[in-house]
């Protein structure tokens, strides 16, 4: 099969084409490159199968080509990372939702499938643990920039399920949990990559927020893996899923495993979110996903501990890689 990875230069995108390629499949990424690197990518060049296009997804008439060349599209291009969004709010918004819309109505038109990656920030601020698929969202005010990214990403799946219903364009919607693993940088606020680039050159540990908040980190190799199985799926059409890992931990506890497990000398601060990000940023006290649809779907499961994730971003980092 042949495979269009928009943002497939990015942490996630990269390792979704070291999965297909090994199974025996076609890649072609189209990356701008405004947060993916052609390092992570590197590696695929010349390898039989793999090409690439650096370019804009705003080019209507490039994705029109690659879309038609392609049997299925994996839609991952977005603005990422609480960061980004709040520096950024009219690119997150503008990006993630006009980019859906050019991705969807090109792959419309010769009813190419697509993959939708959404992410657990639709929840928002909901307390009904652990989140449903079918479960209410729960987003903040309009005021706070810091939910632009939730509901830019919200409204995708509206697109795609839309798409799905009235057009009978084969979509599927993945929402993905904190994913973590080699090539994920810091440089949007991601909290592993920075945690373990803290701890190894022995500088303070900045924990953001009171570090009570806590999250579940899957491992990008089995996210990638559960991408590639939904999509060989025609029963999963229409559908939103969660894949993430159920493994909580707080944000606090979390640096001090990162800080034991690297040896660290490294003390731990407390940063308030005012102070991090904005006045007035809010966050979610708790992130857990029901995975009951997709285990039930394909039998997925994610296969690595986070002390498995930890180490292996840890060993990256030591390796001399960008962290």
């Amino acid at each position: 099969m042949r495979h269009l990875i928009t943002g497939g230069a990015g942490f996630i995108g990269s390792h979704l084409c070291d999965e297909l390629l090994a199974r025996g499949d076609e890649v072609h990424v189209l990356d701008d490159l405004s947060t993916g690197s052609v390092e992570n990518i590197r590696h695929l060049k010349g390898r039989p199968g793999f090409d690439y296009t650096i370019e804009s997804l705003n080019n209507t008439a490039i994705v029109a080509e690659l879309v038609d060349d392609a049997d299925v599209v994996y839609h991952l291009a977005a603005a990422v990372g609480v960061q980004l969004i709040v520096e950024s709010p009219v690119r997150t918004i503008e990006t993630n939702v006009h980019c859906t819309e050019i991705v969807l109505a090109q792959a419309s038109k010769k009813k190419k499938p697509v993959f939708v990656a959404s992410t657990s920030e639709v929840y928002g601020k909901s307390r009904d643990l652990p989140y449903r698929e079918d479960g209410d969202l729960m987003l903040g005010p309009t005021v706070r920039g810091r939910w632009s990214y939730a509901c830019s990403k919200a409204l995708d799946e509206f697109l795609a399920i839309a798409h799905w219903k009235e057009r009978k364009l084969p979509t599927v919607v993945g929402r993905l949990f904190n994913t973590v693993g080699p090539r994920q940088t810091g440089r949007y606020g991601m909290v592993i990559p920075n945690f373990v680039r803290q701890a190894v050159a022995d500088e303070p540990l900045t924990v953001f927020g009171d570090g009570t908040q806590s999250r579940c980190f899957c491992h990008v190799s089995d996210v990638v893996r559960a991408l590639a199985d939904l999509m060989r799926r025609d029963d999963a059409y229409g559908e939103v899923f969660n894949i993430g890992s159920d493994e909580e931990i707080s944000i606090l506890d979390l640096a001090r495993e990162v800080q034991r497990m690297t040896e660290s000398k490294s003390e731990i601060t407390i940063v308030p979110y005012e102070e991090a990000y904005e006045p007035g940023f809010e966050d979610m006290q708790r992130r857990i996903p029901d995975t009951s649809k997709i285990r039930s779907l394909l039998g997925w499961h994610p296969t690595k501990s986070l002390t498995e994730i930890l180490s292996d971003v840890i060993d990256e980092h030591r390796r001399g890689a960008r962290v």
